[in-house]
């Protein structure tokens, strides 16, 4: 008897044993999300200590988990500020800033670094501009008041409640300072 091998299972077998790949994207650095949030404006490094206590209350607002860190934080002169965070996509950490007006108002969010294989789609300037405005008075929640996209649910889930964590800072910690 001869054997011969079913083509399928071995296209299979390449696809099972096939690693599947995410390239790292870095849309802006640091730096660059500064001057595009804030243009023309001086930004001093302020970073801030998130006690147990903050972190809490940021938690309960956004159903965020991943802890926050305090020491990506920027003020500028006239009382606006630049929050770096960061969120969990499907299975990677996305990085991205928020701009908030010296009011508590959402000036506007950078992706900074996005390590998905799907779900990039949250980059769109058409989808951050949602944001725009927005302050922790206002629900920020997915499929609410913030449009999903389709194949980037979690992404765009994740980044929803992250920037309502950062908005809900800026009431708690930042506009005092």
């Amino acid at each position: 008897m001869n054997w011969k091998p079913n083509p399928f299972a071995i296209v299979g077998l390449a696809m099972v044993s096939s690693p599947i790949i995410a390239h790292a994207k870095i849309y802006a650095t640091a730096e660059q999300s500064q001057k595009i949030l804030f243009p023309n404006k001086q930004l001093t490094r302020a970073p801030i200590i998130i006690t147990d206590d903050l972190q809490e209350k940021m938690r309960a607002a956004s159903s965020i988990r991943h802890p926050f860190q305090g020491d990506r934080i920027w003020k500028t002169t006239d009382g606006g500020w630049l929050v770096i965070d960061e969120v969990v996509g499907k299975h990677e950490m996305i990085t991205y800033a928020v701009g908030i007006a010296p009011n508590g108002s959402i000036l506007g969010i950078e992706i900074l670094e996005y390590v998905e294989s799907y779900g990039y789609e949250v980059e769109d300037a058409q989808w951050r501009k949602q944001f725009v405005g927005k302050t922790a008075k206002d629900p920020i929640k997915l499929n609410q008041d913030i449009q999903n996209i389709g194949g980037a649910t979690l992404s765009c889930k994740h980044i929803t409640d992250g920037v309502k964590r950062v908005a809900v800072l800026y009431d708690l910690a930042l506009k005092t300072k």
